[in-house]
């Protein structure tokens, strides 16, 4: 690992020296993302245990970590938005001024890091050579958060490089501090280009590239740039006539986002292969021929592993069999892991996420709801060959889904560009037993953006009004739904690979191959035109799952109008124009 600066930028070492005369760590570290500095990581964290190596025979290169109890997950309670003026941040981000922030994380941060290392790390969000890319410089004092950052981004050597002598990046500083929840803060300064998080070592909240450099910071840079940065998954649908098409969707947590991203095509569909592109982030930007062109800046998958197995997506768990960080998840007896819903026998014992010894008779669960994976995207068997593609993939469609017992039909397509931007407004989901909150109770979540828009949701509406204009070949805008369900509470759609059925009808939409039907909120199929041959669905179970409640979307204008009022006049003319619009065809 060097000891000197490995850049002549003069911005970099200006603030990585004031950030040390501030935090008075024993060393400074700079990355340079080479084996050998990997190698030399590993060891030392395996000497202090902050990581355990797993079996190398069956799991090679995989290592175990644990963060603290108190620090499992995102903490959005915490997550802040630090603009000048309040109403910038918006009604749905928690707020504080960057006068106050800098000051009250500045006296946590203060000292911080004596009797440790600091490591000075950085990385590019996006593909070498890309118009797409930026660059940021992570300062943090974990060993956990260098190595989890070589997965998800293109660090060391070649960042310097991409940055070079007088480069903008974003200036990302973490400490772990002393991991105290009543000391814990994540803020994001979008008019400074900067993120400071302090008291937490988990990845949501640590590792700045991802939701913090990649949406919050990133969706401010793209508002003012003209580009996209979206909470989205993008994928490639190939017909058996090897035409690839490719599409974006943005889901909340507990609706499928990541098994969409890696789905393996049913039997009923020979000759369909579905591509890969990225499972969480897509950044857009309009091409020369006025279509809308996307990457993912991600270079790992930072994904929830209960739940995971070899039904639900097998792909990912094929990519996680090697060079893989597992954290919080069950350490079994021969060096290998468990998760709740991981396929095969439970184990008879093991020690738990917390560290302590677990047996199948434990109440208790071994892995934590939120333990996750961090594996390279390289290695998913499903990757597309243009993932890495500076220029991006072109999108045909953008898909907004949620989870909702009754409302939303299986699938529905926009009316134009305006009315799909009201449908990513209005996106909605009932929270499920692993949220907070009542369960059933009705969360919006617009493009599922809420936890990581950098500025005002009413500007972020404006913004995406104003692309669709710039669009000559814009993508079509469709909302689905895997969660419909009957009245005893089943679920009408088997999910999982069947889901591609649905994808078929959208992109046969998309090239004008299939008709529809319209209703007073889109364009539904009509009956015949999603092929359920092979399923256990009966002709009126379909109906049922396309079929429009005018009553129930009458009574869901009522929580929309009162979701649309928190904006007041950032909200645009055209959304209420549109709600209006809805009102007079339900009735």
């Amino acid at each position: 690992m060097q000891r000197e600066p490995l850049t002549r930028h003069k911005g970099v070492l200006e603030w990585v020296d004031e950030i040390a005369r501030l935090t008075t760590p024993d060393k400074i570290l700079w990355i340079d993302g080479s084996e050998k500095e990997k190698d030399e990581l590993t060891r030392e964290a395996f000497g202090t245990g902050e990581l355990i190596e797993l079996n190398q025979e069956k799991l090679p290169g995989c290592v175990y970590h644990r963060t603290a109890v108190n620090d499992v997950a995102r903490t959005e309670n915490l997550t802040f938005i630090c603009t000048s003026k309040k109403d910038d941040a918006g009604p749905t981000s928690n707020w504080m001024s960057p006068t106050d922030a800098y000051e009250k994380l500045g006296a946590i941060f203060s000292g911080s890091m004596k009797g440790r290392k600091m490591y000075v790390l950085p990385f590019i969000m996006g593909i070498p050579g890309s118009p797409f890319n930026k660059v940021g410089v992570e300062i943090t004092d974990s060993i956990y958060v260098v190595l989890n950052m070589r997965i998800m981004t293109r660090m060391g050597e070649l960042a310097w490089r991409e940055l070079g002598d007088n480069g903008e990046f974003t200036r990302c500083l973490h400490g772990k501090a002393d991991l105290n929840l009543d000391r814990r803060f994540i803020c994001h300064f979008p008019e400074d280009n900067a993120i400071w998080s302090v008291g937490s070592g988990y990845g949501g909240n640590v590792l700045l590239g991802k939701k913090c450099l990649a949406l919050r910071i990133a969706s401010y840079l793209a508002h003012n740039e003209g580009w996209f940065a979206e909470h989205m998954m993008i994928v490639g649908v190939e017909n058996p006539e090897g035409e690839v098409a490719y599409i974006a969707g943005a889901f909340p947590s507990a609706c499928g986002k990541t098994n969409l991203a890696m789905l393996i095509p049913p039997g009923s569909m020979p000759g369909y292969k579905v591509w890969t592109v990225g499972d969480d982030i897509a950044w857009m930007r309009v091409g020369d021929d006025g279509r809308l062109y996307a990457i993912n800046p991600e270079y790992g998958f930072f994904g929830v592993a209960p739940g995971t197995n070899y039904k639900t997506n097998p792909n990912a768990m094929e990519t996680a069999k090697k060079n893989t960080i597992f954290t919080n998840v069950l350490l079994k007896k021969d060096g290998t892991v468990w998760w709740e819903g991981m396929d095969g026998p439970v184990p008879d014992e093991g020690i738990d996420w917390k560290g302590d010894p677990w047996t199948k008779e434990s109440t208790e669960p071994g892995a934590n709801p939120n333990s996750r994976f961090t594996a390279p995207a390289g290695q998913c068997p499903s990757i597309s060959k243009h993932w890495e593609d500076p220029k991006g993939v072109p999108i045909s469609a953008f898909l907004f889904g949620g989870r909702r017992a009754s409302l939303a039909p299986l699938v529905y397509e926009s009316l134009n560009w305006q009315h799909g931007v009201f449908v990513g407004a209005t996106m909605a989901s009932e929270r499920t037993a692993a949220q907070y909150g009542k369960l059933g109770e009705v969360r919006r979540d617009p493009m599922a953006m809420i936890p990581f828009c950098g500025y005002n949701m009413g500007d972020y509406f404006k913004h995406w009004l104003a692309m669709g204009k710039k669009l000559s070949s814009a993508p079509r805008i469709y909302n689905v739904n895997w969660f419909r369900q009957d009245e005893s509470g089943k679920f009408l759609w088997p999910g999982f690979g069947e889901n591609l059925r649905v994808l078929k009808w959208v992109i046969d939409r998309c090239f004008d191959r299939v008709d529809a039907q319209q209703t007073p909120i889109g364009y539904v199929p009509k009956p015949g035109d999603i092929n359920i041959e092979g399923l256990d669905i009966s002709a009126g179970t379909m109906q049922g799952l396309l079929g429009i409640d005018r009553g129930q979307w009458v009574e869901e204008l009522k929580g929309l109008r009162e979701f649309f009022e928190k904006f007041g006049d950032r909200l645009p003319k055209e959304l209420w124009d549109e709600y209006h619009a809805l009102e007079k065809r339900l009735a």
